[in-house]
């Protein structure tokens, strides 16, 4: 008896006529991320996709896993399917439902007949299916408001579906339908979430990352890309920009007031960003940052920031406090490796008393006491590359 995966759409329903445009990419999301599963047929009909393994080796459970964290799926269930004749429909039932009902203590049946064609009704359906299941399991009752467990037959095109639990899916619409962009990403607890939230969205990611050494060890590029690899189980695949960012925040140290060093430095991070944004047709820069949750992400700090880049740029966070980010991070399981002691170019050189305020002209005078347009094309011209 081989198990099949029926996947049911969320927003992409209200898409129009541009419907089949989502739906078509997220069969390509689909058939992408179970390549490194198992062979798979995915079928899109009826206003639902089926995820048939192949092959009787292909795991059903890795199946379900991956389609689990592929956005632009509201739910999903894993199902069995019959011949469309209603004996075999009881016959597949009781079989197939034996583990669960040897469990439960009461259920109901659901039909929906999308084939019209059918000789039952939806009602007839239900009725038939339930009475030989109530008479084959006469342990559990049957309880039509409130069950513990609702089988649903569901009556289509090609084949007969049963099943008993609707899983949610992970939301938001298919990556890819919502641009590309780049996200700033750290070793901290932030940047991650934005990045998943932006995903989420259909925005397909580039990550660009700064790095400092010896202020900064290889541990702390390994996190990051650790917290890419956890992410782009979302996302889909991922390129790292590595950006050599030592000679900058050395210039920065010993020619700008400390108070500055902050502020002057996410500046140069952003002008480094869009020029690589750029280069890879990436239409706008994702940041981790929070309103207020510490000194560079005051309002002032913030448009003194994206004075320095003419792009828009993504703030999903900017409303949250750090429970909420925390609570996101742990779904994704990035927390625990956020967490892990090795430092970020972000914590090098930090004042003691950074401006919370910062003065536009002010911030730009003290720029511009060094060659940041040198130091900056040298370190496109150095950045490494990472597949994740």
């Amino acid at each position: 008896m081989k198990e099949v995966i029926l996947i049911k759409l969320g927003e992409i329903v209200l898409k129009g006529l541009n419907r089949k445009s989502f739906e078509d990419r997220l069969v390509k999301n689909i058939k992408h991320r179970l390549h490194f599963v198992g062979p798979c047929k995915v079928k899109n009909s009826q206003s639902i996709i089926t995820v048939t393994p192949i092959f009787d080796d292909v795991d059903i459970d890795d199946v379900a896993q991956c389609i689990s964290k592929i956005f632009g799926i509201a739910a999903f269930s894993r199902a069995c399917a019959a011949e469309k004749d209603i004996d075999k429909i009881k016959e597949t039932a009781g079989i197939y439902l034996a583990d669960q009902f040897r469990r439960i203590k009461s259920f109901k049946v659901e039909a929906k007949r999308s084939d019209k064609k059918f000789p039952f009704t939806s009602p007839e359906i239900a009725r038939e299916i339930g009475g030989y299941l109530a008479e084959l399991y006469p342990d559990v009752a049957v309880d039509v408001h409130n069950p513990e467990a609702v089988v649903t037959i569901e009556i289509r095109d090609d084949a007969a579906y049963i099943h008993s639990e609707v899983l949610k899916g992970a939301g938001g619409i298919p990556v890819g339908t919502g641009g590309k962009a780049a996200i700033l990403i750290s070793g901290g607890i932030d940047s991650p979430v934005a990045a998943y939230m932006m995903s989420k969205r259909g925005i397909e990611l580039t990550a660009i990352h700064f790095a400092s050494p010896p202020y900064t060890s290889e541990r702390a590029e390994e996190k990051v890309v650790s917290l890419l690899k956890k992410v782009s189980e979302y996302s889909g695949r991922i390129t790292m920009y590595t950006v050599p960012f030592t000679k900058l925040q050395e210039e920065i140290r010993d020619k700008c007031h400390e108070e500055y060093f902050t502020i002057i430095m996410r500046r140069l991070m952003m002008m480094i960003a869009q020029i690589i944004a750029q280069k890879n047709d990436c239409q706008a820069l994702i940041t981790g940052e929070s309103l207020g949750q510490v000194a560079s992400q005051t309002i002032g700090a913030i448009a003194c920031t994206d004075d320095a880049c003419s792009m828009p740029v993504f703030r999903p966070l900017i409303g949250m406090d750090k429970e909420e980010i925390i609570e996101i991070s742990r779904k994704i399981d990035t927390f625990d490796i956020s967490i892990q002691p090795y430092e970020d170019c972000c914590t090098v050189f930090t004042p003691k008393h950074p401006r919370t305020r910062p003065v536009l002209k002010n911030v730009v005078a003290e720029q511009n006491k060094i060659d940041f347009e040198k130091l900056i094309g040298e370190a496109v011209e150095n950045v490494r590359i990472t597949e994740i």
